[in-house]
């Protein structure tokens, strides 16, 4: 007898099945929303949104012609002011037509997913790396192949990409700024992986993609330049989210975005498949109100002083208590060691403190583990002691 759930589900599901018991039915999940807590699992906010998101949305929610709320595919103003702002921010000649607009970074990638991939291709993803990779390719029928960061610095491990690629590879994905470790990959790194993949396209016999995962990248810090692998290798696709830089993941509005270097034979097809694929995702174009947002959204940014006063303050507290950080240049991440190594004791010793942070084995890296720096100053200053004591706790004496 068939199973009532489809064969891509399940194998959806088990690429997720971490997340989700840690989500649904850990004691994260027991306690999840407490107002008592001390939550830095995921990059949700801790206080009020950003009054200039607030007013955005106030504006625009208000129509100013009867099709205001009609269908939205991608729109022509919002790719316009898209063409150009990222025209200057990663200085290149961004065209309208290069961009599709998207509900968030999550429909970005799966719109690059459905574009590009056919069943039996292989992608190349990090390791460690975002957990919903895995469960959107399955869903494509499509393998993931987990490369791992170099050990220790967590740059981009050339040797064991090249290694990694075989004739069915078709993508493979860098998202930098990295989550979780807060990695930026210098211009150096990304020209040598240009070099790798244009060798690598021509030994195969296909061209392999590059799809460069960029939600966090206005959230950098220390004066630390951000360059796209767009501007390297020409068959780049980008994808974008507002949720992070605005703190509001349930607001949904990003985009894919084709790098301008592409052949225009390759960009015109893809453009001519962008109305396709997105219907057939579901009509994952992004909403009217946010599209008519954009151009308010576009200068708005949480506050990034603050994040850097609070990586400063956990790094520099805990890693006198034994705490190793790989000190982050980006995101809203910390990932650190694990006191003692185990993660779920680890977990379970903050737990017992009214303190939560994401277990390292929710991200395949159960000797680590990942905190938010979205929580307050506040909430920073309740949960230090609780670090403290969890690292007494654990450590080998």
């Amino acid at each position: 007898m068939n199973a009532v759930v489809s064969d891509r589900v399940v194998a959806a599901a088990a690429s997720l099945s971490a997340v989700q018991d840690f989500y649904f039915n850990s004691r994260y999940a027991e306690r999840r929303g407490d107002p008592a807590l001390c939550d830095f699992t995921f990059g949700n906010p801790q206080e009020f949104p950003l009054p200039g998101l607030v007013q955005a949305l106030q504006k625009h929610s208000v129509p100013l012609s009867e099709s205001w709320y009609a269908y939205k595919t991608n729109e022509a103003e919002p790719r316009a002011f898209l063409a150009d702002s990222l025209t200057r921010e990663l200085d290149l000649g961004f065209e309208p037509d290069d961009i599709a607009m998207t509900p968030g970074a999550f429909g970005a990638i799966a719109l690059a997913f459905r574009l590009l991939l056919s069943a039996g291709d292989e992608v190349l993803i990090p390791l460690p790396g975002w957990f919903c990779y895995g469960s959107m390719l399955s869903a494509e029928g499509v393998a993931a192949v987990q490369v791992p960061l170099t050990p220790g610095t967590f740059d981009l491990d050339l040797a064991a990409i090249d290694a990694a690629i075989g004739p069915r590879t078709r993508m493979v994905v860098v998202n930098s700024p990295h989550n979780p470790t807060g990695r930026i990959y210098p211009r150096a790194q990304l020209e040598a992986l240009a070099e790798l993949l244009e060798r690598a396209s021509a030994r195969i016999n296909r061209r392999i993609f590059l799809l460069s995962d960029e939600p966090y990248r206005r959230i950098r810090f220390d004066g630390i330049a951000f360059v796209s692998p767009a501007a390297v290798y020409p068959w780049t696709l980008i994808d974008y989210s507002y949720g992070k830089v605005l703190l509001a993941p349930g607001q949904r509005i990003g985009y894919l975005a084709l790098s301008p270097l592409m052949p225009l034979a390759d960009r015109k097809a893809l453009r001519e498949a962008f109305f396709a694929a997105q219907c057939s995702l579901g009509w994952s174009f992004a909403s009217a109100l946010m599209q008519h947002a954009v151009p308010d959204l576009e200068n708005l940014a949480i506050d990034i002083a603050g994040l850097t006063r609070r990586r400063d303050r956990m790094v520099g507290a805990m890693s006198r208590w034994g705490y190793d950080f790989v000190r982050p240049e980006g995101t809203f991440y910390l990932f650190g060691r694990v006191p003692g190594g185990d993660d779920e004791r680890f977990f379970n010793a903050l737990a017992d403190r009214d303190v939560f942070v994401m277990p390292g084995s929710v991200l395949q890296t159960p000797q680590y583990f990942r905190l938010c720096l979205t929580a307050s100053d506040d909430m920073v200053e309740r949960a230090l002691p609780a670090f403290e004591a969890a690292a007494a706790q654990l450590t080998p004496a």
